[in-house]
């Protein structure tokens, strides 16, 4: 069977040239005559996977000295409980809802200390991003709180909260390393990795050494192994990591460094993304949910307004080699998740399809 174009949110698309690598690897890494699935995390092989995917990824990002970069388990959802865990020192700390995980993160966040709503873009479904330039910042807020690009809804922070000093915290799942990121400017940036990254497993934490608690300064509560102290006192070696997951996410920052790094991702992403918005601006059959100004490049949902026709669409889609372009349940319709991964001649080819489909079902 050919490939077909994968739209899906996540798990999602990955890069051909690693899966291919992965492959050729698979029974025999590096004269191991090991697969990495088979190999201990300790071993001078995993040592060396895991050493270089960092320093790609901080390469990558040009994250700075004073800033851990941990791989961890239990996806973007455990550090909905993680964040607040370790960083409630005052016991409060302000949210910004602009979509499902946003309130996920927000009502996670209430079982630890006095979490507060300081915007919200829930009145229209979260079709766009609110103000956040004049917030009402609480004086002793622990941190303030973002998921930067909304999966669910296609929309995307362009321009950071004005926190007024304070920490800023942004799940960054849906849009990482799609384009560059001044890390500096963030206390916390994390994501799993499913999305635009490597296989579904991983979450990537970056976090500035300041802010990771001592054993003194956290509730003795606190499970060991939801302690920031603990992954970065061991090098994310505290127990067995996912060790295969990380050793694509490698794989996947070096295919990145190849296509000449984020700011060449960026342009990419840009170039993709206005073809399939062009069109959808234009078009008398479809149109986007979103806000122009709060557009996602890496999420866009549209709807023909007719529940019946969006059900066709997506089936006639599906047979076309074009799959899981469902919508969310909670906006409808269909979703084109079109991460780095995804080829600029599949958006090119699904245009085309609608393009089709809206001839043929005027």
């Amino acid at each position: 069977m050919s490939r077909v174009y994968n739209f899906s949110a996540g798990p999602a698309v990955l890069p051909e040239e690693v899966l291919k690598e992965a492959a050729a690897e698979m029974l025999d890494y590096n004269g191991s005559g090991m697969s990495v699935m088979e190999m201990s995390h300790r071993s001078k092989w995993f040592e060396e996977i895991i050493k270089t995917a960092e320093q790609d990824l901080r390469d990558l990002m040009n994250i700075p000295d004073n800033y851990k970069v941990l791989f961890l388990q239990g996806g973007a959802s455990q550090q909905f409980a993680m964040i607040p865990m370790n960083l409630m020192k005052n016991g409060v700390a302000d949210y910004i809802i602009t979509g499902q995980w946003a309130k996920k993160a927000f009502n996670e966040a209430k079982k630890y200390g006095n979490a507060k709503a300081v915007a919200s873009s829930e009145d229209k479904t979260y079709s766009y991003i609110p103000d956040v330039s004049d917030l009402n910042i609480d004086d002793d807020a622990d941190y303030v709180y973002i998921c930067e690009n909304n999966t669910i809804y296609g929309t995307k922070y362009h321009t950071l909260p004005n926190t007024k000093g304070k920490t800023l915290v942004s799940d960054v799942s849906s849009c990482f390393l799609s384009e560059p990121v001044d890390v500096e400017k963030y206390g916390i940036i994390y994501g799993g990795v499913q999305k635009n990254i490597g296989p579904a497993g991983v979450v990537i934490v970056i976090i500035r050494e300041d802010l990771i608690p001592s054993d003194d300064e956290i509730d003795e509560k606190v499970p060991t192994m939801l302690r920031y102290k603990t992954h970065s006192d061991n090098d994310s070696l505290f127990n067995t990591p996912p060790a295969y997951g990380i050793y694509i996410c490698g794989k996947v920052f070096k295919w990145l460094k190849g296509k000449g790094g984020l700011e060449a991702m960026k342009e990419h992403n840009e170039k993709k993304a206005m073809i399939l918005y062009d069109y959808l601006d234009e078009s008398k059959m479809f149109k986007g949910t979103v806000v122009k100004e709060d557009r996602s490049l890496m999420n866009v949902p549209f709807v023909t307004g007719d529940k019946e026709l969006d059900a066709k669409f997506v089936e006639e889609a599906t047979k076309a080699g074009f799959v899981n372009l469902k919508g969310h349940r909670t906006v409808g319709g269909m979703r084109a998740s079109i991460y780095n991964a995804m080829p600029i001649e599949g958006v090119e080819k699904l245009v085309e399809f609608m393009k089709k489909f809206e001839k043929e079902n005027a």
